[in-house]
């Protein structure tokens, strides 16, 4: 069998705040978007060119819950988890589908009305069911997830050059 990687890593802003559901077995599911831009210079003309794209991100169970909690529209986040594309017949008969990132870390990288800077760290793992958050600091950080949470960072230690992209 051949090796294959399904991973999506983006940042950009939230373009609405998360709405968040429970299925029938009691799980949380929580559901946003986020514009991201890319600009260019176009060859003929030699004008700036700019162009949004737009990403549906879906979380589920502990990270849906802190997702609802925290993120909200305008935010400058970063997701990183699977593509997706579902696919169902609407009311009117038509065969409907829709592609999205299944969030499996997020990591907000401002705090509200604040520029740009470090920001809190949220990561679903399969078996996941602790949330820590670091005593020391006022914002909402947070790791959710088996991984062992690191010392402290201050906030101004931490910059989006340090993003592993």
């Amino acid at each position: 069998m051949a090796f294959s990687l399904n991973r999506s890593q983006i940042i950009g802003n939230v373009t609405r705040d998360p709405e968040v559901r429970q299925t029938s077995s009691g799980q949380s599911v929580a559901s946003f978007s986020v514009a991201t831009n890319r600009v260019w210079k176009d060859r003929t003309t030699g004008d700036r060119q700019e162009q949004a794209d737009f990403h549906n991100i879906v979380a589920w169970g502990k990270l849906a819950e802190i997702v609802s909690q925290y993120v909200k529209k305008g935010r400058k986040i970063y997701v990183e988890g699977r593509m997706q594309t579902r696919d169902w017949t609407g009311e009117d008969g038509v065969k409907r589908y829709r592609t999205e990132i299944v969030a499996e870390n997020v990591i907000l990288l401002d705090r509200a009305g604040a520029p740009v800077e470090g920001g809190a760290k949220f990561e679903r793992t399969p078996n996941s069911a602790a949330v820590s958050s670091p005593a020391a600091s006022a914002a909402p950080d947070a790791t959710v997830g088996s991984k062992a949470a690191a010392a402290p960072v201050a906030a101004d230690e931490v910059s989006i050059d340090d993003l592993p992209f």
